[in-house]
């Protein structure tokens, strides 16, 4: 079993900034390429922050309203610095959170949910930019058609994995949603074939109809 790896899954024509770029580039860079945020690189091309249209549209949030109906919102001191920025270095957010291609989808995903970002620039060992994984990149993986991840989860989970015969779990899936059915010898083995099939790219959900042979989990009885 192995999940999808973030270089699988990248882009790698990536639009880029450099330091100086300025403000009304970076827009038209977003648009014309319709991104929602570019890695700015130095002359190595090593990732050095990100721009992205939130950093954009700080801009406008500082601007007061013309009808005075809606307040200047309070502003951090970061924030107003990139209100007032004019040039990458000023708008980007530093350091940027990167990603390494041989990293898995868990990987990834669990680095942009704990640092609450929705790209991540993909870097080599020397710190170059190889490309951009997002989150509608690591989405793709459910995308996976029926037919490979049934015979993902029959060939390397059942079979390899857990040594069970076809004769005792069967499995079915249907748009992404794995049943599966039949006897194991221990009761123990079922939350981990459960488990395991979790863990397949592109399973939403499992439902198991296991039945056991020897309870190997139940309490003994006490004596009274």
């Amino acid at each position: 079993m192995q999940h999808r790896t973030v270089a699988e899954l990248m882009t790698r024509n990536v639009v880029t900034a450099r330091r100086d770029t300025p403000f009304k580039e970076i827009a038209r860079l977003l648009a014309e390429n319709d991104v929602t945020a570019v890695p700015v690189v130095d002359d190595l091309d090593r990732p050095v922050g990100v721009v992205s249209e939130a950093d954009l549209l700080r801009k406008t949030v500082d601007q007061a309203d013309p009808s005075g109906r809606v307040p200047v919102p309070h502003l951090e001191a970061w924030e107003r610095a990139k209100a007032e920025g004019s040039r990458a270095e000023e708008l980007m957010s530093a350091p940027p959170v990167c990603a390494r291609p041989e990293w898995n989808v868990v990987e990834a995903t669990r680095l942009m949910e704990t640092q609450h970002v929705k790209r991540l620039p993909v870097v080599d060992e020397t710190d170059r930019l190889l490309g951009v994984v997002s989150r509608g990149d690591l989405l793709r993986v459910f995308l996976r058609r029926d037919e490979g991840i049934l015979d993902e989860i029959t060939g390397d989970v059942l079979s390899r994995t857990m040594r069970l015969a076809p004769s005792e779990v069967t499995a079915d899936v249907r748009d992404g949603r794995v049943d599966l059915r039949g006897s194991v010898e221990y009761r123990s083995l079922i939350p981990v074939i459960e488990r395991l099939c979790r863990s397949v790219d592109g399973v939403v959900s499992v439902s198991e109809h296991l039945g056991y042979r020897t309870d190997d989990v139940g309490r003994p009885a006490t004596a009274s």
